[in-house]
């Protein structure tokens, strides 16, 4: 999949929207509307290296994917990569780049790709699955931009996967 991006411009210090979307675990807060069963898989959810897995609950087909936190660059870009798919087989990227409009407003660029080489995985994008993830990561945002501008986010409940 070429890289789609989608944006939003929120209503917050760019400091204060890196600070909760460098924590990974925040990000089930406004992605559970797609990414299902939300697991951690280390303690520290925060930084470089921090991950977690997911199923992306498209219509009629669940995918499992997992994302790790690979870049950060305070308060400019947060950068995730990972795999999704059967037994991991499609590199995924995702990136956040915040821009500062002023110094209470932040315009969220959310870019994404994939690379999906086995026949069935190219066939699933073509027939939409890049359409649906690019509807599903604008209402994403719009969901993010809900939660940082009225006040505090809630603490979400993120369990460490097992094993």
């Amino acid at each position: 999949m070429r890289p789609t991006t989608v944006t939003s411009t929120i209503d917050a210090p760019r400091e204060r929207v890196f600070d909760y979307l460098a924590d990974i675990a925040n990000h089930a807060e406004f992605t559970d509307h797609f990414m299902k069963d939300f697991r951690l898989e280390r303690l520290d959810s925060r930084g470089v290296g921090a991950a977690a897995r997911f199923r992306l609950s498209m219509i009629g087909l669940d995918v499992w994917a997992e994302l790790v936190i690979s870049e950060l660059e305070r308060p400019y870009r947060i950068e995730l990569e990972g795999r999704a798919g059967r037994i991991g087989r499609v590199p995924i990227k995702a990136g956040y780049r915040l821009i500062g409009e002023d110094p209470s407003m932040t315009r969220v660029e959310l870019t994404f790709s994939s690379e999906p080489v086995a026949a069935p995985d190219r066939l699933r994008e073509m027939l939409g699955g890049r359409l649906w993830l690019k509807h599903e990561c604008r209402r994403a945002l719009r969901r993010l931009k809900m939660i940082l501008e009225q006040g505090e986010p809630s603490a979400h409940a993120v369990r460490v996967a097992a094993g």
